[in-house]
């Protein structure tokens, strides 16, 4: 008993040590910093909050208290970091302090992304009654200029529309705008806005703020950056072209004649999840959207020659889980954030290597897991091996079996002619009517083919 005394005598000091070192060593476990931390106000702070923003992405810890100082900032960050928060909160934070109509302008290349910067911007401020409009093509010009007349604290606008609108809309202008960003501004200039972004910085004051976020460090972003900002800070998240971690990439290597074939078996292999199938014409991305629906799967397509209410319509179908599959061209590469996007598969395999990053940042978004597949025929080996280089990985094989795939080639077959017969049929209607379909309302060939059988059997 006395022994047993003496071991728990013994034992207790060592316990509280061991206590102490813990205690010790726990504050070099750094928590990570709230928005609070990073000066962001208390409104703004429960915006985050509601939004479900608990704690600041690695470019948002950067780029907002450098913001908040007033300094004019470059953030470099990989695609689905919060580069649109690391903008928004100090611009808000900004507009609190002294109110002022027309205050932001945001540029972005392309028209979904607009909507969706706009929809994050009202978010965050909807509790000070921020108020912003979306200028971009495809949309009424009367409807836009009615927007701009109400004078909106932000807009969020593609260049060419916003050129339009300066040189066209009476009693509109920017002369007192006090902040502007460029959002993936590497590709604003490389959709060959330049001519429209100069336009731009010559009808805005110099004394403003401004921001500019790219994916990647371009010679023309280099040259826009002397040319439009003071002084600036750089906020480098990763300046190495990479994927993100949680993301599995594969790639399969096909004969080109059967890629309508495997795609099928991927999509019945992997059922169950969302897909992004990512498509190199806007022709393309319709033809396999119809193929896809005529095999029974809900699929729509999202290109550039679709009108601006369909785009996003498209959009917002497959965002509320309506369509599983959502086919598109690089229209929807760069930043859009649709949450649950599980499988990205490149069907047609990017000329540009950095695009294959964006395209394969649209699944394993904010900390989730996601696959993305590539599709590499005898023609694609040296575009497979650049993207290789550039990632600094080699991808493994996705598993397949063969004999599977060559049993769906006939289904295919049949559904890649009714496919060619709607998009011939789109066409015709499309130049009658001069409207353009996004498939969803497509005609329905496979029922006149239907009935044109039964009434040969008839007769």
């Amino acid at each position: 008993m006395a022994a047993g005394e003496e071991e728990g005598l013994v034992a207790e000091p060592e316990q509280k040590q061991e206590q102490k070192q813990e205690q010790e060593l726990a504050p070099a476990v750094e928590e990570p910093p709230s928005f609070k931390d990073l000066g962001v106000t208390d409104v703004l702070c429960e915006a985050c909050d509601q939004l479900g923003w608990k704690v600041p992405t690695k470019i948002q810890i950067e780029a907002i208290p450098v913001a908040l100082q007033g300094r004019d900032v470059i953030g470099l960050a990989e695609t689905g970091s919060g580069k649109t928060g690391a903008f928004a909160l100090p611009i808000l934070q900004a507009l609190l302090e002294t109110p002022q109509r027309l205050f932001a302008l945001v540029l972005t290349p392309t028209r979904e992304l607009a909507f969706q910067i706009s929809e994050q911007f009202e978010a965050l401020g909807s509790s000070i009654g921020v108020q912003s409009t979306v200028i971009v093509g495809g949309i009424d010009t009367m409807s836009q200029s009615l927007a701009l007349a109400k004078k909106p604290h932000v807009i969020i606008a593609t260049p060419g529309r916003l050129v339009d609108h300066l040189e066209n809309t009476k009693g509109f202008n920017l002369r007192a705008l006090k902040f502007l960003v460029m959002d993936e501004a590497d590709r604003i200039l490389n959709m060959d806005f330049e001519t429209e972004v100069d336009k731009i910085l010559k009808v805005i004051p110099r004394d403003r703020k401004t921001f500019l976020f790219s994916a990647t460090m371009t010679k023309k972003v280099q040259k826009l950056q002397r040319a439009a900002l003071k002084n600036p800070v750089k906020c480098a998240v990763s300046s190495k072209y990479q994927t993100v971690e949680k993301l599995q990439q594969y790639y399969i290597f096909i004969p080109s004649k059967f890629k309508d074939s495997y795609l099928v078996y991927i999509l019945n292999e992997l059922a169950g999840n969302s897909f992004m199938i990512f498509c190199s014409t806007c022709n393309n991305t319709q033809r396999t959207a119809l193929l896809l629906r005529n095999l029974g799967f809900t699929a729509i397509p999202l290109h550039g020659q679709m009108s601006q209410n369909k785009r996003l319509g498209s959009l917002n179908k497959f965002k509320a889980k309506a369509r599983s599959i959502l086919l598109a061209t690089d229209v929807a590469s760069r930043g859009l954030d649709i949450p649950h996007v599980d499988v990205v598969i490149n069907f047609d395999i990017p000329t540009h290597s950095k695009d294959y990053i964006h395209r394969v940042g649209r699944t394993a978004r904010a900390g989730r897991s996601g696959k993305s597949i590539t599709f590499v025929t005898q023609y694609d080996v040296e575009l497979f091996q650049r993207i290789e280089h550039l990632i600094g990985k080699k991808l493994p094989a996705f598993p397949m079996q063969e004999e599977e795939v060559m049993m769906l080639t006939e289904r295919v077959a049949e559904a890649q002619r009714f496919a060619r017969m709607e998009l011939r049929e789109q066409g015709e209607k499309k130049r009658s009517r001069n409207d353009d379909d996004d498939t969803e309302e497509a005609i329905g060939v496979r029922n006149k083919v239907a009935g044109g059988k039964k009434k040969k059997r008839k007769a």
